[in-house]
């Protein structure tokens, strides 16, 4: 804020990015205030923006198992950065503002690992079982099975595999609350350390869900429905750094489609402020994204 003195002490109003005010001792001129603008929120925007609810609620339901999951992050990447950048854009979900402070999720396909191990394929039996690559050959697990037998069965069996690696299996269940409808999820994690030398009970420090023989493979003891599972190969080098097989989540889950639409999309954005441009943002057609 300044006075001014000569041609411009008349002057009154704005003019410009000025404002002129005559008082009794002179022309006070300032600066007029900036009007603050609407960020442009454009259709592709709010795409990206609707699938960080569902992205880093899945994420949530982990619970820090996956801290490590992704090999050699450049830095100031996090796990959960890492996480966020391998799906956004690949599988799409779309859940409102509501339903995720509602504590809402939908399980989907995403990538929950990513390393330099081999990895573990999955495939259906003619059952719908989900079974591993993890080959055991002629063991039968049951409650008798010692992790030493089972340890030794994937030693002697998968190249990829040595004395001390860790097998993980992650079992999602979805369901559906009844008092507000809102789409809810667990995840458990069930680990075990390939010990040749260990006489305790298999079952005694993983569950049978995901640590049962199928057609001499490791797989599932059931159907997987309404849910999600994976297997994940991991190991501990020398020097304290973990290496992990890339791993997707298989997902059998009836309620995944119906937030994966263009209806889901809709209401995802307008849930968050729609966009403020004249563009339509309908998409008829979600797969041609």
């Amino acid at each position: 804020m300044g006075k001014l003195f000569g041609v411009n002490t008349r002057i009154s109003g704005k003019v410009g990015q000025y404002i002129f005010r005559q008082t009794k001792t002179g022309t006070v001129v300032s600066e007029a205030p900036v009007k603050p603008s609407t960020p442009l929120r454009t259709q592709r925007q709010m795409d990206i923006r609707t699938q960080w609810a569902n992205l880093g609620a899945v994420y949530k339901l982990f619970d820090s198992m996956l801290r490590r999951g992704f090999e050699e992050l450049p830095p100031g990447m996090n796990v959960y950065n890492a996480f966020i950048q391998a799906n956004l854009g690949v599988v799409k979900v779309y859940i409102t503002k509501k339903m995720r402070l509602n504590g809402g999720v939908i399980l989907a396909p995403y990538q929950i690992t990513r390393g330099s191990l081999p990895s573990i394929n999955m495939t259906l039996t003619s059952a719908n079982i989900l079974q591993s690559s993890v080959c055991i050959d002629s063991l039968v697990i049951d409650a008798t099975t010692t992790v030493g037998a089972f340890s030794q069965a994937v030693l002697e069996n998968n190249e990829a595999f040595l004395e001390g690696d860790q097998i993980t299996f992650f079992h999602g269940s979805q369901t559906i609350d009844m008092v507000t409808r809102t789409p809810r999820a667990t995840i458990k994690g069930y680990k075990i350390v390939l010990d040749t030398a260990d006489d305790t009970m298999l079952w005694d420090h993983v569950s049978p869900i995901g640590f049962s023989s199928v057609n001499n493979f490791v797989g599932a003891s059931q159907v997987i429905t309404d849910g999600a599972a994976v297997w994940v190969h991991s190991r501990e080098d020398v020097e304290g750094d973990l290496k992990v097989s890339t791993q997707f989540l298989y997902v059998e889950n009836a309620a995944l489609a119906t937030y994966q639409n263009n209806s889901a999309l809709v209401a995802s954005i307008n849930s968050y402020g729609g966009v403020n441009s004249a563009a339509v943002y309908l998409q008829p057609d979600l797969s041609s994204n």
